[in-house]
Formats: C-alpha cells, structure tokens, sequence
C-alpha cells in the first residue's frame, strides 16, 4: 500500500512538471510524459499484429466502405480545423487507415497515427452515417487530443514506476504492450479511471465538433448515446466504470450541442484524401 502511495504522489509531481501543453478546443492542460515517436512506433506495431490475429473485412464489403467514407471526411475536417487554429503539426506523423474486424464486441477505437478499427457489434448500433461519425468523431478525438499518451504514462508509472518507456519495452515488453492496448480501448482496466472518465467527456466534445465541420449533423451524438443507453451501453455503475454514466453524458453533449453546431454547414459530398 506504502509503495502504491508514493508512486501516485510521484505521479502527481511529474503532472504538475511537465502539464505544459494544452488539448485542442478544450484547453485542458495535459500531461506529456511520453515522447509521441516511441508512441507512434507502438501503434504501428500493435495496430500490424492486431490485424495479423483479427483479419479485417474486405474493402468490398458494405460495412468497410460506409465506414471509410465517413472516416475520410472527418480525417479532412480534422486537418482543417487544425490548420485553423495553427495546430497542423499535431498529425504530423498521421497516415489515415481505416478498418472494420468482424467482432460482436460493441468497441471502436483509434491508435496514435490515424489507425482505427471499428468492430462489427458497434456497427449494428451505429447503422447510419451520422451515429458512424459520432463514434468516430469520439475515437478519433481520443488520438487528437492524445489521451493515450496520457492513460499509459499514468500506468507506467504505477505500473513499473521510475522504468523509462525504453526500459520497460526492453525489459517488460508483454506488460507495456498491455499498458499501451488498454489506454487506447483495446483492453480494459480499472486503472485508469479518473483520467478515463475526464477523456470520455472531452471526446464527446471534440468529436461533435469534428462531425459537425465534417457536415454530420452533431446532434445525432445526442440520440446515440440515448440509444446506446437503450441498449444497456454503460450498465456498470459509474465507481467501477471508465465511462461517464449515461445520464451524466448525455447531459454533457446537450450542453457542448449549440458550440458544435456551430461548425455545422449541412452534409457535404464524400471526399477522397
């Protein structure tokens, strides 16, 4: 317990040093702990070697098109909205992929770099192109605003302590490949759930916004996660759940709708990047 208590102490004295930068739109200040080129090198590893073990639909297939298309737009928007506010560098090191795995698990989620899978079950909620660019608006909000690098330099650190990222890919490579698939929603923990929670409500935010600049009308996010909801999406109770409780998100999105509507032009022609 002793030695749990003083690696969060030490967490907290490396957040107060180093939250220098700042989450796109919300202004959050964040912790950087971890160089994002090691980051990036992580993802395309793990992104090769997920698909390797879950073979992705064909390009043909109607989910994967649908999926692609919508993708493509908000990629755009994204750019365009970071060449806005003259944060373009952020997607630097970003090359769009997008794929669809045959999977009943109700997931999505979006790796450094612009990689993302959506699982079929999400997409059997998710069935127009509106309700797929909430989700992926969310997910992507998720890389842009860079909460991984955040969930994982909080389980490195209670996790392995002072091992640098290096260290501990060399020396515990299963343990930080874990580290790094759980902060980016490919697995799940109870570890990170103060961080998670705040990341669910910022993505919300961003990725209305997104969609909305995308010409997805954002208050879809809205009867989403009303549906979502319906459907059971976040029956655990909020203590033990890395997820803001329905009630409570739902709330959220009504309250950031009329800032994302903003943004909203109507639906525009899919674009090719």
């Amino acid at each position: 317990m002793k030695t749990m208590i003083w690696k969060i102490a030490i967490l907290g004295v490396l957040i107060s040093f180093f939250s220098c930068s700042t989450v796109p739109l919300t202004n959050r200040r964040q912790v950087r702990l971890l160089p994002e080129y090691m980051m990036l090198d992580m993802s395309l590893t793990s992104y090769d070697e997920f698909l390797s073990q879950n073979p992705p639909l064909p390009d043909d297939n109607k989910d994967v098109q649908k999926v692609r298309k919508v993708g493509e737009n908000i990629a755009v928007a994204v750019a365009d909205f970071l060449i806005e506010n003259d944060l373009e560098k952020r997607i630097d090191d970003f090359s769009w992929d997008f794929n669809v795995v045959n999977d009943e698990t109700i997931n999505a989620w979006c790796m450094p770099g612009g990689k993302i899978v959506f699982y079929t079950g999400i997409l059997s909620i998710a069935s127009s192109d509106e309700e797929i660019a909430v989700v992926m608006g969310h997910e992507i909000a998720h890389a842009l605003a860079r909460h991984g690098n955040e969930r994982m330099s909080q389980g490195m650190a209670l996790q392995l302590g002072e091992m640098t990222l290096a260290a501990a890919l060399q020396e515990k490579p299963e343990l930080t490949q874990q580290i790094f698939l759980t902060s980016y929603g490919v697995g799940s923990s109870l570890g990170t759930l103060a961080y998670s929670r705040k990341h669910e409500y910022e993505a919300d935010q961003i990725g209305m916004t997104l969609m909305a600049k995308a010409g997805y009308d954002p208050s879809y996010a809205v009867s989403f996660w009303q549906k979502m909801s319906e459907n059971g999406g976040t029956a655990t109770p909020e203590l033990l759940s890395t997820h803001p409780s329905d009630a409570k998100r739902i709330a959220a999105l009504k309250k950031h709708l009329p800032e994302a509507m903003k943004y909203y032009k109507g639906k525009k022609e899919p674009v090719k990047l």
